[in-house]
Order: structure tokens, then C-alpha cells, then sequence
């Protein structure tokens, strides 16, 4: 799969949040990101363009997929930066990208231990403080049928799960799971057990999409969508500005999962949304360490 200078130039601007041409990816890599739902597609008159809702998803996806893209500076302007032709091929022995997945996978993580087996041994899932467990063997991983799964979203509520425990009473086992590095590892993974899914995500019309896109239409009900109970309160507190760039790409969807409605409803209402950091209270694992 090639990819140019010019097509790095138009990843670039996707990364900035900036909407491009329908035909400023050539076919091969546009397929490649709206297959692993990495972009948007909004339809004006005739004219077709692309979005990245999710940047940090998208740059983790690019430069895991491909190896030659992670020396690149994403934030400059200057194409002469690891992009040009001669540089990729002094950098890679070929002026073409390799398509690889060197990390195929997911991690995982626990504030308690979760017993599991991978490969038919018997493992326990138990990471030490700051750290987390990579499954790369996904196919042969099992967990027991009462263990609740917990999909989140954003790598900073993932790594700081201890300061979000009063959302998840201790009354079943909970393995907390990540798509990072983003593919559909994860997904068909879930596809392959009967775990009951929970979803934790952004308060905002980009957060049900994804669900809905990404996990609902392939689990049904088995998979569900996180709502806090103080949602409504923390929605009329939220971010305009969020809602305001997310309207123009979102402003024909309609959950179909009729368990989202309330949330469609308040986050239409106030013209707000809430990022899913804000859920994260330090307060909490300071309180356990202190008992």
C-alpha cells in the first residue's frame, strides 16, 4: 500500500480535525481507515468529505500499522520532515509504506485479579500499580461467563481505573479492556465470547456513534452503553464548542439503540457534551490507600 507526501500532507490535516475531500486519500488507504471506523462521512449536495472524529485513535492506528509513519512529526507543516520519497526509502529500504501489525491485540486491565486462561493455562489478570496486561493472543484468551467486560474509550480513564471504582461495585468480576492499538482485535474478540459488554465512552454524539458502529451492531444487547446517573447535571456544565463541531457530522444520526435516546435527547437539549475524563476522581484511591 504507497502512500505519498501528499497523502502524509492530507493525514495531517485529519489529525488537525480538519474535514478533507472524499478523493484526497487514494481508494485503498481511505477503505483502510472507514473500515476500521477511524473516519466519518459527511454528504453535501454531491460532494462527499471525510472527518476524523477521533485523532488520537487515528494517529495510534497509523503509526501502528505502519512502521514507517512513527518517525514522522505530526504536528509540522514541513513535508521535507521523514516524509519525502528518498527519506521513506533511506528509512525503510522502500519508497512504499509496508502495511504490517506488528501488535496485534488489546490490553487489559483490573483493580482486582480476574481469573482467565490463555492458551488452556490458567492466568491471573492482576497488573502491579502503573502498569497494565497486553493479550496479543486474543483468540485463545478466555474469562469466566460472570465477568462483566468494560470497553473504555479514552487511555487516561483506562490507566487510572482505581479512581473511577465507585462507578463498579465490587458484586462480579470486571476486566477493563481497550481497542489501543486501535483495530478490530478487540471487537472480534468479544464477538468470540458471550460476555455481557459495557461501554464507557464520550457523552457526546462521536461516542454513541462509535458504540453504536463499533460494537452494538455487531453484540446487540449484549453490549450496552454507560450513563451516569448525574449525567443530566454534568451535560449542562459541558462543552458547546465540542457539540458545535461534532453537529455538522452528526447532525442526521438518531441512536438505534433506543436505550441511548435519554442521553440523544439531553445532549440535543443542552447543546452540550462531556468528555469522560471528568468522571476521574483522585479522591478515591487516595481514600483506599489510606484505609
Amino acid at each position: 500500500m504507497s502512500i505519498t507526501t501528499k497523502q502524509i500532507q492530507n493525514l495531517r490535516s485529519l489529525l488537525k480535525k480538519e474535514t478533507i475531500a472524499w478523493s484526497a486519500l487514494n481508494a485503498e488507504v481511505r477503505q483502510l481507515l472507514i473500515n476500521e471506523q477511524l473516519l466519518t462521512i459527511s454528504t453535501h449536495r454531491s460532494r462527499k468529505s471525510i472527518y476524523a472524529p477521533n485523532t488520537e485513535a487515528l494517529q495510534t492506528f497509523l503509526e501502528q500499522r505502519f512502521e514507517e509513519l512513527r518517525g514522522i512529526n505530526w504536528d509540522s507543516n514541513d513535508l521535507g520532515d521523514a516524509t519525502s520519497r528518498s527519506e521513506l526509502a533511506a528509512y525503510s529500504g522502500n519508497s512504499k509504506t509496508k502495511e504490517i501489525r506488528s501488535c496485534p491485540g488489546f490490553i487489559v486491565n483490573s483493580y482486582d485479579p480476574i481469573y482467565a486462561k490463555l492458551n488452556g493455562i490458567d492466568i491471573v489478570i492482576a497488573p502491579e500499580e502503573g502498569t497494565m496486561v497486553f493479550i496479543a493472543d486474543w483468540e485463545h484468551f478466555k474469562i469466566s461467563q460472570e465477568v462483566l467486560v468494560v470497553g473504555i474509550e479514552n487511555m487516561e480513564n483506562f490507566r487510572r481505573i482505581k479512581e473511577q471504582r465507585y462507578f463498579f461495585p465490587t458484586v462480579r468480576p470486571i476486566l477493563f479492556v481497550s481497542r489501543y492499538p486501535q483495530s478490530t482485535d478487540l471487537r472480534n474478540w468479544l464477538q468470540i465470547i458471550s460476555n455481557e459488554y459495557l461501554h464507557f465512552g464520550d457523552f457526546d454524539l462521536a461516542g454513541m456513534h462509535i458504540y453504536e458502529t463499533e460494537f452494538y451492531k455487531y453484540l446487540g444487547n449484549r453490549a450496552s452503553f454507560f450513563i451516569p446517573t448525574d449525567i443530566e447535571s454534568r451535560l449542562s456544565n459541558g462543552s458547546t464548542e465540542r457539540y458545535n463541531t461534532q453537529y455538522a457530522k452528526f447532525k442526521n444520526y438518531i441512536p438505534k439503540d433506543t436505550r441511548l435516546l435519554s442521553l440523544y435527547e439531553m445532549i440535543k437539549h443542552y447543546h452540550r457534551c462531556y468528555d469522560q475524563e471528568g468522571y476521574i476522581d483522585p479522591k478515591i484511591e487516595s481514600r483506599k490507600k489510606e484505609e
